[in-house]
């Protein structure tokens, strides 16, 4: 019997060792329903994995939903993979999006769901030209799978995009405690 697959979650955060001790209350902020990308790529595999147990359990008591990202599989827990990794079981596949030639990729490869990035400037890739609007709007247009915004993004520029027909943004800074954005569905 196969496993249900969750619907795509609307809201996402994207983690990385930057949030250190702030993984835990951005975790908290999600609303039920939400996704997690577990990144933190550069932890020896021995720490990733029990910190992916740890966010797995905080995760499913909170109705979360956590994809690995990465080649490696971390837990029998994981809910799918971003990026091209093996799938051991059922689950969503996401994979990231930055210019036509990767959508078409995306598309191949059987992705439910991809992330189009950076749609603004951020933090993370720093050196990275940020798509901006109308990029990112030509590149989702006429997408078959739900499109999820990226890079820089909050809950009021997740909501600005509502006329590109996204189906829901992603984050990391939005996401921490210290930072004065609601997280709201788009």
């Amino acid at each position: 019997m196969h496993r249900r697959q969750p619907p795509i979650p609307r809201l996402w955060l994207m983690t990385d060792e930057r949030l250190g001790e702030s993984l835990w209350p951005a975790i908290a902020r999600l609303p039920r329903g939400s996704g997690i990308v577990f990144r933190h790529y550069g932890l020896p595999l021995s720490e990733r994995k029990r910190l992916f147990a740890r966010v797995s359990a905080m995760a499913r008591r909170r109705g979360l939903i956590v994809l690995r990202a990465g080649a490696t599989r971390l837990s029998k827990y994981e809910d799918g993979v971003h990026g091209n990794a093996p799938m051991l079981r059922p689950g969503i596949r996401t994979m990231a999006v930055h210019d036509r030639r990767e959508a078409v990729r995306a598309i191949r490869a059987g992705a439910d769901a991809i992330f189009v990035s950076p749609l603004y400037a951020t933090r993370s890739h720093p050196e990275g030209r940020a798509l901006g609007r109308i990029r990112a709007g030509l590149l989702m247009r006429h997408l078959p799978m739900p499109v999820i915004a990226l890079g820089g993004m909050n809950a009021a520029r997740g909501r600005s995009l509502s006329a590109l027909e996204i189906h829901g943004w992603a984050g990391i800074d939005a996401w921490r405690s210290d930072q004065k954005r609601n997280a709201v569905p788009i």
